[in-house]
């Protein structure tokens, strides 16, 4: 008797299947049991994957800022314009926007200062490369504000790449173990990222802020960064994933969109690995106050911190919270206070509470945000750069770890502070419970002005002439 012919994924394609793990199992089975073409097409129709369309009608979000100006206005339209694109996602059932909103990337992108809610899926473009960024502080009680600054500043880390070896805090045994079990995070890659990186701030508006408590005198450090390397390595990796899900689930989606089902083992590795990098930033602040404290001989008087770019689970829904701080706390598993938003280097840190409403979803501003980029801003500015610094900074102790200011980071940069604070109260976002009146602050600086690779093009350029 002549053998019947084995099937093969070939065959299966042929039948409009498209590849997928559940392939060998499947073909295990149907020629284990000689699968007539009929039983073979009906015993397939499981795993057929009907492709996901956008929203027709797109998911309502709630808009929490107003333009006070015609510069505000365009920003405003911008944020506006690309939520509408973005809540045509077809995971997407709810949204919101904050008074620190402006864009970033191309249209239907979730904006600085937005939260967008969707169902049994996380994005990992919705909470992007800097995972976590975060916010601590520390009371340092009756210090004085230039002894924590300048302790701060000598054991404090700025710029790119991380710490030298010999240089480098100790790392968790236990969170070593949790990062080396997860299929997300234990690649070399990330692990060398994770044992560097701790205890570095990198640059950008990441800042170490030195002031003191409206209500109690008391001197506060605040740190603001998030997991560097260690949190960028598992964007990439899961952006990848993402997009593998995307191709098969909803191609029409866009790119950035692209999102892992949590209902698969891949969702749920990822949402492990979303916690890990969660504990490792919140060590990168500790082992930071830590070290100022131990170098001041002093003991903390109080310390809290949030979250400000991170996704958070509630039952089957997850908010993605791309720069907008958490007031619910069912958010926050370990909250210990009240949450922090730093405004700008010559304005106070506001410490907040609050309770969540429809319309801010539970959350709140993470700052003042821009009305235009960088570039806009630096081409806006008039004078040396001196000059400009020392205008905006008077009375204040600012630094550059580089060196090099970095005018791009100053207080006109950003929003203006006050309307910030008044939209919040219009649309309650939180309530104003303390402030931290600003004394100084460090940030990393134009670090690449005198970057090495460009110390080197400048000396080649001048051999050349000579």
């Amino acid at each position: 008797m002549k053998n019947k012919v084995k099937i093969t994924g070939k065959e299966i394609i042929a039948l409009g299947f498209k590849s997928g793990k559940w392939f060998p199992e499947a073909i295990a089975h149907i020629n284990a049991n000689e699968l007539s073409e009929t039983d073979m097409i009906a015993y397939l129709e499981q795993f057929k994957v009907v492709e996901i369309d956008l929203l027709e009608n797109p998911a309502d979000f709630k808009i929490n800022i107003k333009a006070e100006n015609e510069l505000e206005e365009s920003n405003v339209n911008a944020v506006v314009k690309s939520m509408e694109v973005l809540m045509k996602t077809p995971t997407i059932v709810d949204g919101a926007i904050m008074p620190d909103a402006c864009p970033t990337g191309s249209s239907g992108t979730i904006p600085v200062g937005g939260v967008v809610v969707v169902k049994n899926a996380i994005h990992p473009g919705m909470h992007s490369a800097d995972i976590c960024c975060s916010v601590m502080l520390t009371d340092f009680g009756n210090a004085k504000p230039k002894d924590v600054l300048d302790a701060a500043h000598a054991v404090t880390h700025f710029g790119p790449g991380g710490r030298d070896r010999n240089e480098q805090f100790r790392f968790p045994s236990d969170l070593l173990a949790e990062i080396e079990a997860n299929p997300f995070l234990n690649n070399q890659k990330c692990i060398s990222a994770a044992r560097a990186h701790l205890g570095t701030q990198g640059d950008g508006n990441h800042f170490l802020f030195v002031g003191t408590s409206k209500n109690t005198g008391n001197t506060m450090l605040i740190t603001h960064h998030g997991s560097r390397g260690f949190g960028a390595n598992l964007y990439s990796r899961g952006m990848k994933i993402a997009e593998r899900f995307r191709q098969e689930l909803s191609p029409k989606t866009l790119k950035q969109n692209a999102w892992i089902p949590f209902d698969t083992e891949e969702g749920k590795a990822y949402w492990e690995a979303l916690q890990i990098v969660r504990k490792w930033t919140k060590k990168n602040h500790e082992v930071l106050h830590d070290a100022t404290l131990h170098k001041l001989g002093k003991q903390p008087e109080n310390r809290f911190w949030n979250e400000h770019n991170f996704v958070f689970k509630d039952g089957d829904l997850f908010y993605h919270a791309k720069g907008a701080t958490p007031l619910d706390k069912k958010f926050m598993p370990d909250i210990t206070g009240p949450r922090l938003i730093p405004l700008n280097m010559a304005e106070p840190v506001l410490i907040v509470d609050g309770k969540t409403t429809n319309n801010n979803l539970g959350f709140a501003p993470h700052g003042a945000g821009r009305n235009v980029s960088r570039t806009q801003h630096r081409k806006s500015k008039k004078g040396t750069v001196k000059d400009i610094f020392r205008e905006e900074t008077k009375g204040l102790d600012i630094r550059f770890f580089s060196n090099e200011i970095d005018i791009t980071e100053l207080p006109s940069a950003y929003k203006n502070a006050a309307t910030v604070r008044n939209q919040m109260k219009e649309f309650g976002l939180g309530e104003v419970i303390d402030e931290v009146q600003p004394y100084g602050c460090i940030m990393a600086g134009d670090w690449q002005k005198n970057a090495p690779w460009k110390n080197k093009r400048r000396q080649y350029k001048r051999r050349n002439k000579s």
